[in-house]
């Protein structure tokens, strides 16, 4: 890697082109360009306009739309220096929003890409055990000064890889699930908005948790007194934790992976919660919702995974989406919850607002906002990068 940022190799923007990173977006297309040296994938390269201005310096893909992913607008070395200032001003920001080591909620995104000013990296932190996502051939090159960097911000007992990442073959790199350092921890316990969960960094699902849920978790368990709840794609049930957490009768968790409805009670015990409460069903999502007729629950939650991954999805993903939606919507009691989830960056909250209103008068009900949740802001939200919004969730009154 080259030591001094005047000595990247240096990509010319097209006249009228300097508008986006101008404005902050950390994404530079190839059509944007003047041409596409032949240049390592991942290389770091500085971006200047038809002056010779630096106007940003980032990584380079010969593979992706996206020529080059912005870390820096204006010149800098990329160095561990560089990284180290990234991960303490990304962590105080966090530390505003009181997530920490000393606070209630020990589990968070430490780094969030685009968001945090690290395209093609994710952070997440699970007490003194770190979980790292490298999504870009840039990313990757730089692995081990990310790693240096973390260890000297954090003293991390240890780091995880889970770059088991579809996007990875696009940049033509293999997944990569392994532990980089320390030993591995097996179930790791965290707490969050002051209840306790486990998570399995290294086998679980994305990096072990649905950590851009703490705010739907807490708004649930503000509004689960006396209901019973059906919990829908559940995972490990932390949903149904905080449901029961407040004052909910019981929890029926249905989610096809026994391993992980095999921690719902754990999870349950942890916060001193009766267990027998807790129930499970090992079904497939869909055919348990087609099954089901009569409402039969006081609150109804729908947090299905991201169906629509990418613009070809669309059809039939809005298709998946209406039914799960109808299909839950008839299981809701008149006077009931409805919370409803989509974390599919290709279905905008218009369509899934869109959504809701054919599927509540196909189910014969009325919906009545209570709120609308989006990803918690350890997964912030940048004014400079609205491809970031992914997350969304509505909560309705329901009536019959």
């Amino acid at each position: 890697m080259v030591a001094d940022t005047y000595m990247y190799p240096t990509l010319i923007l097209q006249r009228g082109k300097e508008a986006n990173v101008g404005f902050r977006h950390p994404w530079i297309f190839s059509g944007a360009l003047v041409d596409r040296p032949d240049l390592p994938n991942g290389e770091l390269v500085r971006v200047v306009d038809q002056h010779q201005k630096v106007l940003g310096t980032g990584t380079y893909s010969t593979k992706s739309s996206i020529a080059v992913r912005v870390l820096e607008f204006g010149e800098a070395e990329i160095n561990g220096i560089w990284f180290v200032n990234r991960f303490r001003e990304a962590d105080k920001r966090r530390a505003l929003c009181h997530y920490g080591s000393q606070t209630d909620t020990t589990a968070y995104r430490v780094i969030f890409g685009e968001a945090d000013g690290v395209p093609g990296l994710v952070v997440d932190r699970y007490g003194g055990v770190f979980v790292i996502q490298i999504s870009t051939a840039g990313m990757d090159a730089l692995r081990d000064v990310i790693l240096d960097a973390l260890a000297q911000v954090f003293k991390p007992q240890a780091i995880i890889e889970r770059s088991d990442l579809p996007v990875r073959r696009e940049e033509g790199l293999a997944e990569s699930v392994s532990v980089l350092s320390g030993q591995e921890p097996g179930l790791v316990e965290f707490a969050e908005h002051g209840l306790k969960f486990v998570a399995d960094p290294l086998k679980g699902q994305k990096t072990g948790f649905f950590l851009d849920q703490k705010d739907l978790r807490r708004a649930i368990r503000g509004l689960a007194a006396g209901r019973s709840v059906l919990n829908i794609f559940s995972y490990t049930g932390a949903a149904g934790v905080a449901a029961l957490a407040g004052g909910a009768k019981e929890v029926l968790n249905v989610d096809s992976s026994a391993d992980a409805l095999a921690l719902c009670a754990k999870q349950a015990g942890l916060n001193g919660l009766d267990a027998a409460k807790m129930k499970t069903a090992e079904e497939d999502a869909f055919q348990f919702l087609g099954a089901l007729q009569e409402p039969a629950y006081d609150m109804v939650l729908l947090d299905p995974p991201a169906i629509i991954k990418a613009r070809r999805d669309e059809e039939e993903g809005k298709k998946a989406y209406h039914f799960l939606n109808r299909a839950a919507l008839r299981n809701v009691k008149d006077g009931g919850i409805f919370v409803t989830s989509s974390c599919s960056h290709f279905f905008s909250e218009e369509d899934f607002a869109f959504t809701l209103r054919r599927a509540s008068v196909q189910a014969g009900v009325q919906l009545s906002l209570l709120g609308t949740v989006r990803q918690s802001a350890d997964h912030p939200l940048s004014v400079y990068f609205p491809e970031g919004l992914y997350l969304k969730s509505f909560i309705c009154h329901v009536r019959r």
